[in-house]
């Protein structure tokens, strides 16, 4: 079995673990009314989306998610959330060096740079990975600010665990192309389980707000192809998505982060259909270091 295979496994003690932790690191969260900026890159940007997304909701202030690399840092937010894997990516270290006495770091390598750079961490080594393809450390970051939220998160964890066992709704030798969509939260989900396809085995897909698939990116629908869609779907984009001959992939039993855990063995199927290790995807490396 492959590392990422390993791992994706792994994900349903995990997250238990990651709401426990959750009540034990609320210092280091932000307190309800902060402005708050999440940062992070690839994965971690998807799940920053998520977070900010769902803080918003839940009525707790402002929240923004950035790409590392837009961050605005002169704008004056109360806290600064990075998620960093592995702790060493050059655009979050460079944010947390400007941020001065704002930042709370999550992080799976606890001996790096971020440890040091941050006011708050929420050291994470046990979601860590051995993997390029980040699986596991992502969700259950995911997990703990959730929690953090007041999120009962106990339907989630079964969810992933009932996750790992589900027949996958694609057949890996037959689809060409899959566009996955999200609203609200979900959103971030959708281009987190774009990303493990392309990543894990070079797969063409697409991730897109549900509400904003009409307008364009249905055209590429067709025979062959998927839409996956997480969390709340919009009236009658089922039945637009399947009169163009796709097949529509949504299940509405599963808390959405259990879907992607789906998403994520989607991904494994797919390059193991291809004849590619997931532990070794091209061109990638574990963290993105700049000279």
């Amino acid at each position: 079995m492959t590392y990422v295979a390993e791992e994706i496994n792994s994900q349903p003690d995990l997250w238990r673990r990651a709401v426990t932790q959750a009540a034990e690191v609320t210092g280091a969260l932000p307190r309800p009314g902060e402005r708050v900026a999440v940062v992070g890159c690839g994965t971690s940007w998807f799940m920053a989306m998520a977070y900010a997304a769902l803080r918003e909701a839940a009525g707790q202030g402002e929240t923004d998610a950035f790409a590392g690399s837009e961050f605005p840092v002169e704008r004056p937010y109360d806290r600064i959330i990075a998620i960093t894997r592995s702790g060493t990516t050059t655009e979050v270290l460079d944010i947390l060096r400007k941020a001065g006495g704002r930042s709370t770091v999550l992080v799976g390598d606890v001996d790096t740079p971020a440890v040091t750079l941050a006011r708050d961490v929420i050291a994470m080594p046990w979601a860590d990975e051995r993997s390029v393809v980040q699986t596991r450390f992502a969700t259950s970051a995911l997990t703990l600010l959730r929690a953090s939220l007041g999120e009962d998160l106990a339907k989630a964890a079964d969810d992933a665990q009932r996750a790992l066992d589900l027949p996958l709704p694609l057949d890996p030798a037959t689809v060409e192309q899959v566009t996955f969509v999200g609203r609200g939260w979900t959103n971030g989900l959708a281009q987190e389980a774009a990303l493990k396809c392309r990543e894990a085995a070079t797969f063409w897909t697409e991730a897109y707000p549900a509400m904003d698939f009409r307008h364009g990116p249905i055209s590429i629908s067709t025979t062959g192809r998927a839409v996956w869609a997480f969390g709340e779907v919009p009236p009658g984009l089922r039945e637009d998505v399947e009169a163009t001959g796709a097949t529509f992939v949504h299940d509405p039993s599963l808390d959405p982060l259990a879907h992607l855990v789906v998403a994520q063995r989607f991904a494994v199927a797919l390059a193991e259909h291809k004849g590619l290790n997931p532990d070794t995807p091209r061109h990638l490396t574990r963290s993105v270091v700049l000279s």
